[in-house]
């Protein structure tokens, strides 16, 4: 299984942008896609994840700014960003579960499967 995540870039505060997370190998539809992020000097922490049925989780930090989505026609995942801040700028790494069990989403030792993270800046 391989994962490509883009979309990344260098905006302004308020700004939108939408990260893609395209998925080969494997069985798409059955896994669970989630996003971390990673600012420089701090740790990674969990974003946002979609389950197999859909179900989506967030971040307290990212929760009625950020949207997960997924598209299994095209084996790809999606995080739309809205009303960006500066404390959003990080590598952000997209990674599938493939046997999401229904708890300890945000862990990131749960997925099997990373990319190689895209970077998004927001100036203030």
């Amino acid at each position: 299984v391989q994962l490509q995540a883009s979309g990344g870039g260098a905006v302004q505060a308020g700004d939108s942008l939408r990260l893609s997370c395209a998925v080969s190998g494997g069985s798409f539809s059955s896994y669970a896609v989630g996003w971390f992020r990673q600012a420089p000097g701090k740790e990674q922490e969990f974003v946002s994840m979609i389950s197999w049925r859909q179900r989506p989780y967030y971040a307290d930090s990212v929760k009625d700014r950020f949207t997960i989505s997924r598209d299994n026609a095209r084996n790809t995942a999606f995080l739309q960003m809205n009303s960006l801040k500066p404390e959003d700028t990080a590598i952000y790494y997209c990674a599938v579960d493939v046997d999401f069990s229904g708890s300890y989403y945000y862990v990131s030792s749960r997925y099997d499967y990373w990319g190689q993270g895209t970077l998004v800046t927001v100036s203030s």
